[in-house]
């Protein structure tokens, strides 16, 4: 996929001078390339992590039920687009889509709705969110609070990857000072207060999306790992404080080897990076755990059945690669959010390849391999390439102020759409293999209904609630930006006395303003 030449074949000649001891090592020790266990899923299989939200909490509560009754071990939360912005539902920016690509979530009360009768004590939640990433946390640890259940006792990840936004996803609220500031807070607050909780998923996923290449994917993704690190250790955090929640999020694409081979990879260069360069003395700082999902930018609309074949092969690389969790995508998600059927059938593929193929008995099958290895350090090789230029160019920071990322993204997707459109690469049921007679699938329709809904329910809950708290707590929040002091405990009592989603943003980009982007040719 990253146009790299490949041979015929790989001999014991491609590996001359491997070391095995140090490139390879064992599973659950330095390098990690093997994997991040001793026993990896021989101890306990990956967790099955479908992606799910729409329309009102209600709604996708209902979703989450299902999930977990048909055999899914993890939630992961998917919200609306006015949700990922900081907007709240009625808000004038919000309208036409409400509920439409993932949950409305608005406030603490939506949070409630949104695992009610879900014990969070008990279940590991994967939130997809980054701009206002420290806001949906703490409406989460209020819910928990409101169900009894402490923040210390919470499991789970916020993906709070705000450089990956900047780079590619576009998903923002602050400009880069201050939403790295926000990020290293929650460091800061979880080490003391949430220990279980993963404060970040540092997202290789949306850089390839947007149509990076894998040795992008891997470069560009840890040199956003290391730039995190580098403004934790500069707050004066001990590396090993915080380290060890830092998770990561790849995408798994279709050039099956490829993909196993940049996982393996990742883990290696993470662990050398963080004991040599970053002098962490935690083995668990050197370990990369990660979750991965299929490709999203790999479904068609043409011959939507297709989608499942594309998926199961995916998933499979994501399995031997060493995956710690994983999300499936359903066949239909080209054409609008899975309905009930194609979502059990994505989560049934995950369990047919743990029960029936055998691969979870082995760890690592294809270590060892000619072609695995020799591929596991070309791409290696090409990250470190690409972090000596990153560098030279002045950082990760410097980087997206002048588009240099931006730019890198751009031309590898110009550069394999060309391909496509030459028929020099083949995409099957689009420029080869195509039919007249595509059978449409059923879809998920999601009606205007949730925005009616939630307009409703904010203004009761503006009626209801205690303002002049709120206010009181709004102020509060506001002074500590102003005062440079952490503002995860300020935003929490927010959550907790009622104020909306927006009301949050809004009183800390008084303080930190709003990020535009430059516009780069």
């Amino acid at each position: 996929m990253s146009g790299t030449d490949r041979k015929p074949v790989y001999t014991a000649a491609d590996l001359a001078g491997f070391d095995a001891q140090r490139q390879l090592g064992r599973p659950g020790a330095y390098p990690f390339t093997r994997g991040i266990h001793p026993t990896m899923y021989g101890g306990r299989l990956w967790t099955m992590r479908q992606f799910a939200g729409f329309g009102t909490a209600e709604d996708t509560n209902q979703r989450y039920k299902f999930l977990l009754e048909h055999g899914q071990t993890g939630l992961s939360v998917a919200f609306d687009f006015p949700t990922l912005m900081g907007y709240d539902s009625d808000h004038p920016r919000a309208e036409g889509e409400v509920g439409k690509c993932g949950v409305a979530i608005s406030s603490l009360a939506d949070m409630e709705d949104l695992f009610r009768g879900i014990p969070l004590d008990q279940v590991s939640t994967s939130m997809t969110i980054n701009g206002p990433a420290a806001m949906l946390f703490c409406f989460y640890v209020a819910a928990a609070e409101k169900q009894g259940v402490p923040s210390q006792k919470l499991r789970g990840t916020v993906q709070n990857d705000i450089l990956k936004e900047y780079m590619a996803q576009h998903a923002w609220v602050y400009p880069v000072e201050p939403a790295l500031k926000i990020i290293v807070d929650m460091f800061d607050w979880c080490a003391r207060h949430a220990p279980l909780w993963n404060t970040i998923s540092i997202s290789g996923y949306h850089i390839r999306e947007a149509g990076a290449t894998a040795a992008q994917e891997l470069a560009f993704t840890l040199a956003n790992g290391f730039t995190y690190v580098e403004r934790g250790v500069a707050r004066g955090l001990d590396v090993d404080a915080f380290a060890p929640r830092l998770s990561f999020f790849w995408d798994v694409h279709n050039d099956f080897f490829e993909e196993i081979a940049k996982l393996r990879a990742a883990r290696r260069i993470w662990a050398r990076h963080m004991r040599e360069r970053y002098q962490s003395k935690n083995p668990r700082s050197w370990m990369m755990r990660f979750h991965c999902q299929t490709a999203g930018v790999t479904l068609t609309a043409q011959q939507p059945m297709n989608n499942v074949v594309r998926v199961a092969y995916q998933a499979l690389a994501a399995v031997l690669g060493g995956t710690q969790s994983l999300h499936t995508n359903s066949l239909d998600e080209t054409l609008a959010l899975p309905t009930e059927d194609a979502v059990r059938l994505a989560l049934r593929t995950q369990q047919i390849i743990a029960h029936e193929t055998g691969v979870a008995q082995v760890i690592d099958p294809l270590g060892g391999s000619y072609y695995v290895e020799s591929l596991t350090d070309q791409l290696e090789r090409e990250a470190e390439g690409l972090f000596a230029e990153i560098q030279s160019g002045g950082g990760v920071v410097k980087g997206i102020e002048t588009g240099w990322f931006q730019r890198q993204i751009a031309r590898s997707a110009e550069r394999f759409q060309r391909a496509l459109e030459a028929r020099e690469r083949v995409i099957v049921g689009v420029n080869d293999f195509t039919s007249e007679d595509d059978h449409p699938v059923e879809i998920l329709k999601v009606s205007n209904d949730a925005e009616d809904g939630q307009r409703r329910r904010l203004a009761r809950l503006r009626a209801e609630r205690d303002n002049g708290l709120a206010a009181a707590r709004l102020d509060a929040l506001r002074q500590a930006a102003l005062d440079d002091k952490n503002v995860i405990g300020p935003m929490l009592d927010c959550a907790r006395a009622y104020c909306t989603l927006y009301e949050i943003r809004h009183a800390l980009e008084r303080v930190y303003g709003a990020y535009r982007e430059p516009v780069f040719f």
